[in-house]
């Protein structure tokens, strides 16, 4: 398990038991015959948690690597797309409970799980290992602002923050 202490204010984990999916800060981890997928935890920190998911395919469903398969509203609105091809599946707890992605998001608040055909092996080792995972997450607002401050860091960020909070709406 890997920690980065700072991150946006806060501590993360990156289990080192997974791969990832480095532009959408997706887990995915091996079960049997099918690759389990959650949001890792400086995803969620970035995206300001889920607040609603729906489907955009059906359960049991094939699906094409790069397929948008859910959108997720966060702070932002979210378009999740496949990370491998094959069958899909959903968690109906985190549809009903999307607060408890949050709570749990390498165990229980994961998100979908995809049975590729023919195996998970070649899929599995198409994601990225945690440590380029981890890497990819030094050019982000969480690394650049480890101590979490409002605004952010940038001046952009800064002159709109300043800006919205001067507003009298």
């Amino acid at each position: 398990m890997a920690f980065i202490e700072k991150f946006l204010g806060q501590r993360v984990e990156i289990p080192d038991n997974r791969r990832y999916d480095v532009k959408q800060g997706l887990w995915g981890k091996r079960v049997d015959e099918t690759i389990v997928f959650g949001l890792t935890q400086p995803a969620l920190i970035l995206l300001g948690g889920v607040k609603d998911m729906d489907t955009l395919v059906q359960e049991n469903q094939e699906v094409r690597r790069g397929q948008s398969i859910l959108f997720v509203i966060t702070g932002k609105i979210l378009y999740l797309e496949a990370p491998v091809a094959g069958n899909i599946f959903f968690n109906k707890i985190v549809k009903e409970d999307p607060f408890s992605i949050a709570r749990d998001p390498y165990e229980q608040g994961w998100l979908f799980l995809i049975k590729p055909e023919g195996g998970s092996d070649q899929s599995y080792k198409s994601l990225a290992a945690p440590g380029t995972y981890i890497e990819s997450l030094r050019c982000s607002e969480g690394f650049r602002n480890p101590e979490g401050l409002k605004g952010g860091v940038s001046g952009i960020c800064k002159a709109v923050y300043t800006g919205i909070r001067d507003q009298k709406i």
